[in-house]
């Protein structure tokens, strides 16, 4: 291939690449909104060890005051270990107050990454979390951005969860992907 189209041919293979990598970029920031779960079901809680997680809920300055709303979460990993706790609120101390920040430990089975966060709300008043950050023994803290009203009656959150076998491999980032990509092609094309 003579140097002119071997140069056409490398432009248009990174601008696909940079094209690819954008429309999968946005994407996944489409995914990162809670959602409404109307069939989860929190009955299946494996029993697997005893682990504790602290648990640290961020109410909304755009929230009620003082919900006196009935709160509940779960989260979980890949592997179906689930982790649920009701009844997280309490009037009498002021929890999910407007503008604060509310730290829960909780003890459930033993999970590995957390990559699902859903939370329960029925009552009255409406309630609006800003973040739920999950620190557990076997994972890396996560953070799950709402700054949503949850819904009545309803689990509404996240799901992040890929296959449990996917879940713990390595995964190149695709930014970088096109980086070593643009690096291979000015190499080609300076041959």
């Amino acid at each position: 291939m003579e140097k002119p189209e071997m140069k056409i041919a490398a432009s248009f293979l990174l601008l696909f690449a940079l094209t690819f990598t954008l429309s999968e970029a946005e994407t996944t920031s489409l995914q990162l909104k809670p959602r409404a779960f109307e069939s989860f079901n929190v009955s299946y809680i494996q029993n697997l060890g005893s682990c504790s997680y602290t648990v640290i809920i961020t109410t909304s300055c755009s929230s009620t005051k003082y919900p006196r709303d009935q709160i509940s979460i779960a989260f979980g990993d890949g592997y179906g270990n689930q982790i649920y706790a009701p009844r997280l609120d309490d009037p009498s101390t002021r929890t999910f107050e407007r503008c604060s920040s509310d730290t829960f430990q909780i003890s459930g089975p033993c999970a590995y990454q957390i990559c699902y966060v859903y939370l329960y709300r029925s009552g009255p008043d409406g309630w609006k979390p800003e973040s739920v950050k999950i620190y557990g023994y076997n994972s890396r803290a996560v953070t799950f951005y709402y700054n949503t009203f949850i819904p009545n009656d309803i689990w509404y959150g996240f799901n992040l969860c890929h296959s449990a076998s996917s879940s713990h491999q390595q995964h190149i980032p695709q930014w970088f992907a096109v980086v070593i990509l643009g690096f291979v092609l000015g190499a080609l094309l300076q041959a």
